[in-house]
C-alpha cells in the first residue's frame, strides 16, 4: 500500500494517476474525503498533515508514504507515527536550490529533509525547480487583458512541468532501488519571463504583453497571496536570476529514462485556463 499525501493538489492527483495506472494499491490523505474525486480507484482518507494524531490511522499497513511539504506541519511526530505503523521508507517532495543563495523556502525543506534522515527511515528526495504551474497565477490578468505584470523581465528560470514531478514522485514510490537517491529536477530549457510571456502568447494564438513592475509593486501584489518572508524570498530568487541562466537539472531524465517536458507543451495543455 502506498499513501499519497497531498492527494487532491495538482502533483498529488497525478501521482495518484501514475500509481493507480502501475497497479498499486493507493491510500489518499485528503481533508475533505467526502469531496475528493481521484483516479483509478483510489481510497480517500481523512487526515491533516498539521494534526499528527489525524494521520496515525492513514499509515496503518502502509509500505511507502509520499509526503507533500506543507507549512508549519511537525514533521518529526508524523514521522514518529510513520514508523511505528511499519511504514518502510518515505519520498519526499523537497526543493532544488534557487537562485540567490539559502532563503527561507530553500531553509525550509531542508530542515525537512534534515528530519526526515534523523527519522531512521529510508527516504527518497525530489528536489524539483519551479513549477511551470505557478505561472497559472498570470491567468487572470491574461484572460482579462492579455497582460503580463512583473518586476523582473530578464529572470532565467528553467521551470518543470508538474506531470515530470509527479513522474519522478511515482517512479521513486514503485522501486525499492531508488532508497538514498535525490532527484533534482527542472525543465529542459532556460527561460526569461518574457520568453514564456511569449509562448504562451503562440499557444493562444495571441501576442501578450508584459508591463515592468518595480519591486516594491512586485512585492505589493505578492503579499496579497503570500506572506511577506515568501514574497520576499521569491522576490530575491528573481533577482539573482537576472544574473545568471538557470541551470538544467538530470533529475528527470535519471528516474524515468525520458526527457522532461517543454514550456511550449505544457502551455499547450493549459491554455484554457488563460482564455
Amino acid at each position: 500500500m502506498i499513501l499519497v499525501t497531498g492527494a487532491t493538489g495538482r502533483i498529488g492527483g497525478r501521482v495518484i494517476h501514475e500509481l493507480t495506472t502501475a497497479g498499486a494499491a493507493v491510500r489518499a490523505l485528503t481533508r475533505r474525503p467526502d469531496e475528493a474525486r481521484l483516479p483509478g480507484g483510489a481510497a480517500a482518507m481523512l487526515g491533516d498533515l498539521r494534526v499528527p494524531a489525524s494521520v496515525g490511522a492513514a499509515f496503518e499497513g502502509v509500505d511507502v508514504a509520499y509526503l507533500f511539504p506543507v507549512p508549519g506541519w511537525p514533521l518529526a511526530d508524523l514521522l514518529t507515527h510513520a514508523r511505528k505503523a511499519g511504514v518502510r521508507r518515505i519520498v519526499l517532495l523537497s526543493s532544488a536550490s534557487l537562485p540567490g543563495g539559502p532563503n527561507v523556502i530553500e531553509r525550509q525543506h531542508r530542515a525537512n529533509e534534515d528530519a526526515v534522515r534523523a527519522s531512521g527511515l529510508p527516504w527518497t528526495f525530489v528536489r524539483p525547480t519551479a513549477f511551470m504551474a505557478n505561472d497559472l497565477s498570470w491567468a487572470p490578468a491574461i484572460r482579462a487583458e492579455d497582460t503580463v505584470r512583473n518586476a523582473f523581465p530578464d529572470a532565467s528560470l528553467a521551470p518543470v512541468d508538474e506531470h515530470d514531478v509527479a513522474a519522478v514522485v511515482a517512479a521513486a514510490l514503485l522501486d525499492d532501488d531508488r532508497v538514498g537517491h535525490t532527484y533534482e529536477l527542472s525543465g529542459p530549457e532556460p527561460l526569461t519571463t518574457v520568453e514564456r510571456v511569449a509562448i504562451l502568447g503562440e499557444a493562444l494564438g495571441r501576442p501578450l504583453r508584459f508591463t515592468k513592475l518595480s519591486p516594491l509593486e512586485f512585492q505589493t501584489a505578492l503579499v496579497a497571496d503570500h506572506p511577506p518572508v515568501i514574497a520576499d524570498a521569491m522576490i530575491g530568487v528573481l533577482a539573482a536570476a537576472t544574473d545568471a541562466t538557470a541551470p538544467i537539472l538530470p533529475g528527470v531524465h535519471q528516474a524515468t529514462g525520458g526527457p522532461p517536458g517543454t514550456y511550449a507543451e505544457w502551455a499547450d495543455r493549459h491554455a484554457d485556463h488563460f482564455r
